[in-house]
């Protein structure tokens, strides 16, 4: 961890935090999700690393060290990437490949579709490619599901204002690694599915936690409530929906986003090659929706192998 480099870019009037590692003229662009910030990516930043590439990983703004807008209810997918845009532009960095997380996959695909030029890989955990645009979340899903309850505005404000940062944290990774989406009873609240007798993930430690706790500490929640929950609902005008860069996808068996409806399918069916023709696909039995924090070796092995032969 101390071999990582801590730098700001201004990018739009924000000074945004990037964590930076390696010299290698091969550069790799890690993207966080939510609850994560750049510090999720550490083992894979020193892996590559250590495979000759350089690797960069920023705090999307509002998130971590990076400064928040001043608005940041009007936060969207398209000011993320713009972000991502900027920060390699400041660091003149021509090409990269991109490795995403849960609704970084979102950021990273509109990226990609905006500007492929920039794109020579992109490798996805948590979330398979698939075209920008407003996402339905289903019928058959109950009132309580997570997602519904944080896009109320004040709703989840008020959840997690009742705890300090490190416990909303805390009982976000507890929730996000089984294998069950999280869905609150119509008289409970999403913070409520958790008691302080349940324990982290083991693969989580009260270090890494306390980092974590530190830095939402000092963002907040807002923007990571717009982005991803709330923003979800934005339509994208993409011409051309179609990723064409390699990719891969690392699909954890236990990642409680299979269970979304038409998750499932969308991928086995083979429908996601429509919109990623040069898709490989790894599954993982045990992964969770942490897949490289929790299997970091075998992660970072699969992510090398992909970027060595995509270089």
């Amino acid at each position: 961890m101390e071999q990582i480099q801590h730098k700001y870019v201004t990018v739009q009037g924000l000074k945004l935090h990037v964590a930076d590692i390696g010299t290698g003229s091969n550069v790799v662009l890690f993207l966080h999700g939510f609850p994560e910030i750049w510090y999720s990516w550490q083992h894979q930043m020193i892996a590559a690393a250590n495979a000759g590439f350089r690797a960069i990983a920023p705090d999307y703004h509002g998130y971590g060290l990076s400064d928040p807008p001043s608005q940041s209810e009007k936060t969207s997918y398209r000011d993320l990437a713009s972000d991502i845009l900027g920060i390699l532009d400041s660091l003149a960095i021509p090409k990269v490949f991109l490795i995403a997380k849960d609704f970084g996959v979102g950021v990273t695909t509109l990226f990609s579709l905006l500007h492929a030029e920039r794109v020579l890989g992109v490798v996805t955990m948590g979330a398979p490619i698939m075209p920008p645009g407003p996402r339905r979340i289903d019928k058959s899903l109950q009132e309580g599901l997570y997602i519904s309850r944080w896009q109320e505005p004040g709703r989840a404000e008020a959840d997690f204002g009742r705890l300090d940062a490190k416990t909303v944290v805390r009982n976000v990774y507890i929730l996000f690694s089984r294998s069950e989406i999280p869905i609150a009873a119509e008289d409970q609240e999403i913070m409520n599915l958790v008691d302080p007798s349940m324990t982290l993930p083991p693969w989580f430690g009260e270090e890494d936690l306390a980092a974590y706790g530190a830095l939402y500490e000092k963002s907040g929640f807002g923007t990571a409530l717009q982005v991803p929950y709330r923003a979800i609902r934005d339509e994208f005008a993409v011409s051309d929906p179609v990723v064409k860069a390699p990719a891969l996808l690392i699909r954890g068996g236990k990642d409680y986003s299979n269970k979304f409806p038409g998750v499932e399918d969308y991928i086995s069916s083979g429908k996601v090659k429509e919109f990623a023709p040069n898709l490989e696909i790894v599954f993982l039995p045990e992964g969770t929706h942490f897949v490289q924090e929790q299997s970091p070796d075998e992660v970072d092995q699969l992510i090398l192998t992909f970027l060595v032969k995509h270089i």
